[in-house]
């Protein structure tokens, strides 16, 4: 029988998409990619706004942030599944383990609470324009950004440690990519309730109250862009909220699609690549969708270049 410190001594496996051996090699290929584009794009944006003054604003000030946050959420785990994914080796060491839920814990409640607070940035500039520099002012971006790291790290130091401590009689192997708080308490050979309820109630709190916040903000924003009588300034206001909203839905789509999902085998190969998508591909997209369509950030773009060469 297996000793019950063997996950904690040999580590875990992380099972992933070992079997499907075929798709391994591809996966490999498109995740790497992908996450190169991922760190180019938001290391692009961080460098363009550090460098570039006239990008000194509230608004970019979150979308650096955002940016950052992104590339803590992909590291957190893309480099190990690349390694997994190359090889026979499958294996992840207990350390490991526990870094890769604190980081993705954190980082994960971070981006959540930082997207309603971009949201609230936006309501400001759209509803209240003459007053929105008073509003938005320097120290109240800086308190919102710590509540919104503070309140993540609260929730990764209660989680992890109850998540990794819980009992699993010598079992290893972990049924996902990554050391995912759901799939390792999954594993648990005791009574994991008590940690399940504490985990919904986080979830609440980190991922459906700012949820409720956006969408208020929204509601606010519509109501105003339709009394504007000005079809320029309809345009300019769906122009600064279009790209913040396309994120939101991109995140918050893949998160609340895949927690509703019964946890029956179809639906666990289905929350593999929603967990994928939302740790990869949208922070890969977020600089794209940024970029793309801001004319300040392509100008302050063009002007750290032009300035390199």
């Amino acid at each position: 029988m297996e000793r019950c410190n063997d996950s904690a001594e040999y580590g875990f496996i992380l099972l992933g998409f070992s079997d499907r051996p075929k798709l391994e090699l591809v996966l490999f290929i498109v995740n790497f990619a992908l996450y190169s584009v991922a760190v180019l794009g938001n290391s692009t944006i961080i460098l363009v706004y550090i460098l570039d003054t006239r990008l000194h604003t509230p608004m970019y000030f979150f979308l650096a942030n955002l940016s950052f946050l992104d590339l803590c959420f992909s590291t957190s785990c893309i480099p190990q599944m690349l390694v997994n994914l190359w090889g026979p080796d499958k294996t992840i060491s207990y350390a490991g383990c526990v870094v890769q839920l604190f980081s993705f814990l954190s980082v994960g409640s971070v981006e959540c609470i930082l997207l309603a607070v971009m949201a609230y940035d936006r309501y400001a500039a759209v509803c209240k324009p003459l007053h929105y520099l008073v509003i938005m002012h320097p120290q109240l971006c800086l308190r919102l950004v710590a509540v919104a790291w503070g309140s993540g790290l609260v929730n990764a130091i209660v989680m992890c440690p109850l998540t990794m401590t819980l009992s699993r009689c010598g079992r290893r192997r972990v049924n996902h990519f990554l050391c995912e708080m759901p799939a390792l308490i999954k594993m648990a050979c005791v009574d994991a309730r008590a940690v399940e309820m504490l985990a919904f109630t986080f979830a609440i709190l980190i991922v459906l109250l700012p949820l409720a916040l956006i969408l208020v903000s929204y509601g606010h924003i519509a109501a105003a862009v339709l009394k504007m009588r000005s079809a320029a300034g309809r345009r300019k206001a769906v122009s600064t909220c279009s790209s913040h909203l396309t994120v939101v839905s991109l995140f918050y789509g893949s998160i609340t699609y895949m927690y509703m999902q019964p946890g029956n085998s179809a639906s666990q190969d289905q929350g593999k690549l929603l967990t994928l998508f939302y740790n990869l591909v949208t922070p890969t997209l977020n600089p794209l969708i940024y970029t793309l369509r801001n004319k300040e950030v392509k100008g302050a773009l063009t002007k750290v270049l032009g300035r390199q060469h």
